[in-house]
């Protein structure tokens, strides 16, 4: 009899921790189904998601603490113990796990980058696709995707090219033979023919043999970067031929008996170019997955004005705002619109890779 109940005062003993377990568990496997579902979408609120089940989480292991059937003594020597451990987790584990992790939130906090826009960090360039609590995804001009650690975008120099357009450049070498106010007239030239604004021209070096050039100018568009650049080189050789420079340094040598006035230069080609089809923009090819999360970024964006241009509004009072409502509403769900066939088509793409 005693045995049975001593059996039973210790069942009941540990009923609170039992229900602790199995209210926590179940809690935590709805919540995580539900923001799952409701977020799964919207890469921003993903992050958000993960933060979320991660405070939850602990919250809950604190809690099955509290409810272990001990006296109070030991039950706050375990939570001191967990903070102690917890203490030295940060700052063992600050340049790995926990370390992606702040920096992830440092990321979005500061907020320096953007899905869609350029990038350079260490020897990586290309484009955002994706930044999430512990990595953030790049794009090269290669169109391989990159899975960089956020720690690693935080400790070394990040590079984001402005929205409002960005300076590109080409440096070419020429002999101490032209004058470089010729030099100079025909490379801004080259710049103005790769729809370059503000173009300058710098001379970087005088060498042994040659004095090195550096053409730079202004592109507002930097969506077409890659192409950009290579444009201004293409500029670059054409406007230097055409002006009868040639672009070699004075120890250029051949073995060739040649004449004394024979110059390297390529023959004009403009009966072939003008029958050539132009051809595909790199960056139609090269950043597929980027293109598509700058366009869902803006469509968010634009979603976010019209909203709060709606709330204004009901709160205003105006004599207009059935009409402007109206035309509010219809730009509200089109948007919507858009941004769902965006993300399907996004998933749709990352589903066939």
């Amino acid at each position: 009899m005693d045995t049975l109940s001593n059996l039973f005062s210790e069942t009941v003993r540990f009923l609170p921790l039992l229900a602790t377990l199995a209210g926590v568990s179940v809690l935590l496997t709805a919540l995580n189904r539900y923001f799952r579902r409701r977020w799964q979408d919207n890469p921003d609120l993903q992050f958000r998601f993960q933060l979320t089940m991660l405070a939850l989480t602990l919250a809950g292991g604190l809690a099955v603490v509290i409810a272990l059937p001990v006296n109070d003594v030991l039950r706050g020597q375990l939570l001191s113990l967990i903070g102690i451990l917890l203490s030295a987790a940060i700052a063992l584990s600050s340049t790995t796990f926990i370390g992606n992790i702040l920096a992830g939130i440092m990321l979005k906090v500061v907020r320096s980058a953007r899905p869609g826009d350029f990038i350079s960090v260490g020897e990586l360039t290309g484009r955002v696709t994706e930044m999430d609590l512990l990595h953030t995804q790049v794009q090269t001009e290669f169109r391989d995707l990159v899975t960089v650690p956020n720690l690693f975008m935080v400790t070394q120099p990040l590079q984001v090219v402005r929205a409002s357009g960005t300076i590109i450049h080409a440096e070419v070498s020429l002999g101490y033979d032209v004058h470089h106010e010729r030099v100079i007239d025909v490379l801004l030239a080259a710049a103005a023919q790769a729809g370059l604004k503000d173009a300058f021209v710098h001379v970087r070096e005088l060498g042994d043999f040659s004095i090195s050039y550096r053409v730079a100018g202004l592109l507002e568009d930097v969506q077409s970067l890659i192409s950009a650049r290579s444009g201004l080189r293409t500029a670059v050789l054409t406007a230097l031929h055409g002006a009868g420079i040639e672009i070699v340094s004075p120890n250029f040598m051949n073995t060739r008996a040649l004449e004394a006035d024979q110059r390297f230069m390529p023959q004009p080609s403009r009966g072939r170019r003008s029958g050539r089809k132009p051809g595909t923009r790199a960056e139609e090819v090269a950043f597929d997955v980027a293109e598509q999360a700058a366009s869902i970024e803006e469509l968010r964006k634009a979603l976010e004005l019209v909203e709060k241009a709606l709330a204004e509004l009901k709160e205003g009072g105006r004599d207009d705002a059935e009409v402007a409502e109206r035309r509010l509403v219809a730009q509200q769900e089109r948007l919507l619109g858009e941004l769902e066939a965006a993300e399907a088509r996004r998933a749709s793409g990352e589903h066939k890779a």
